[in-house]
């Protein structure tokens, strides 16, 4: 097995392990809602600590349900990683034409369309 297939292997393996883990130990049981996002954890934290605090601002938008929310998250999630796959593949396919163009230098060979004569071309 080659060292790059072990690290996939391992890494999937962990990121299995952390979404199957906390719903297999029971780790949200004790709460009314066991896996609530950030911000409501901390607005019952904000809330147990003083009661009568008013927030600064509101939000500019407020989903009418839970689901939009829900389904407007997993869009901005779905933007941002299309966004970092296609920054990514082109850096690589940036690496890969730089490795063939300098590998068509060493082997002697001109780059494409450099090279070639008035008279090879008629």
């Amino acid at each position: 097995m080659k060292r790059h297939t072990k690290i996939n292997a391992l890494l999937l393996l962990a990121v299995v392990a952390l979404a199957v883990l906390p719903l297999a130990l029971g780790l949200g049981d004790h709460k009314k809602e066991p896996f609530t996002g950030a911000d409501s954890e901390a607005e019952t934290a904000i809330t147990k600590i003083e009661p009568d605090y008013e927030p600064w601002f509101s939000p500019l938008y407020e989903p009418p349900s839970g689901e939009i929310e829900s389904a407007l998250f997993a869009l901005q999630a779905a933007l941002g990683a299309g966004v970092l796959a296609y920054y990514f593949g082109l850096r690589r396919g940036r690496r890969q034409g730089e490795e063939r163009a300098r590998a068509r230098q060493d082997d002697g060979h001109a780059p494409d369309g450099a090279g070639k004569s008035t008279a090879e071309g008629a």
